[in-house]
């Protein structure tokens, strides 16, 4: 967001911050949001490289494609087993994990990741949370 228009936000009363302020995470809440968001990620784009359909993966990984699609979206109610599951379906490895976050400071110092564009089907808490695409 650009300085003019917080500043226009800010005078209108609305506040300004990420989901880490929105939500009152913790440091350590917000690496594990980072971790599923990232994985989801790495799952869909994966799957996609290997021109899989979330069907496919389902099979795969022996659940629906239902519940490949909310993995791939992020969902909360879908367990880090089952995520990895689908890494390791797709090909992928815990390395492919280790390295792709490159943090930044936020004004007020806070650690957030960083992005070019937003994944197509991610879901925003509020529109400055920045998650590095991988």
């Amino acid at each position: 967001m650009d300085a003019t228009k917080r500043k226009k936000l800010e005078a209108a009363g609305f506040r300004v911050g990420d989901a880490e302020d929105f939500l009152g995470l913790t440091p350590e809440e917000r690496e594990f949001v980072d971790l599923r968001v990232k994985l989801s990620r790495l799952i869909r784009l994966m799957r996609e490289k290997l021109k899989l359909t979330q069907k496919e993966l389902a099979t795969r990984i022996k659940s629906s494609q239902s519940r490949v699609a909310k993995l791939e979206g992020g969902a909360g109610d879908v367990s880090l087993d089952l995520m990895f599951r689908g890494l390791f379906a797709v090909g992928g490895k815990l390395a492919d994990m280790i390295g792709t976050g490159k943090r930044k400071k936020t004004a007020r110092g806070k650690a957030v990741g960083t992005s070019a564009k937003r994944t197509p089907g991610a879901r925003e808490v509020v529109s400055e949370v920045l998650i590095e695409e991988v």
